[in-house]
């Protein structure tokens, strides 16, 4: 059974840094894109960011660049993101999602085949 765990969640202030994980377990997606998704309260799921299978290329909405980086261990079967310099918009719950292409950076929900269940990032002003 593949499952994506997300942990590092929680309430920070303006301006503070948080670090999400994603572990995955029950197959490796280190040939895979991951990426990282969020949800606010009455808005559509948002594409946040997303990483090659070697960790070799990124991509960002434009909301995050310079504040949040992407990154993986293909040896934990992990991806992470380091959000620094957070602001109240950013608050939402944030899943990561593997995809089962072998390449590219996919950016829509449908592109990714496996989701995990969020964790909840508020960020107060």
């Amino acid at each position: 059974q593949v499952q994506l765990v997300e942990s590092g969640g929680g309430l920070v202030q303006a301006g503070g840094s948080l670090r999400l994980s994603c572990a995955a377990s029950g197959r490796t997606f280190s040939r895979n894109a991951m990426g990282w998704f969020r949800q606010a309260p009455g808005n559509e799921r948002e594409f946040v960011a997303a990483i090659y299978w070697n960790g070799g290329s990124t991509y960002y909405t434009d909301s995050v660049k310079g504040r949040f980086t992407i990154s993986r261990d293909n040896a934990k079967n992990t991806v992470y993101l380091q959000m620094n310099s957070l602001k109240p918009e950013d608050t939402a719950v944030y899943s990561c999602a593997a995809s089962l292409r072998l390449g590219g950076l996919p950016r829509q929900g449908h592109d990714y085949a496996y989701w995990g269940q969020g964790t909840q990032v508020t960020v107060s002003s």
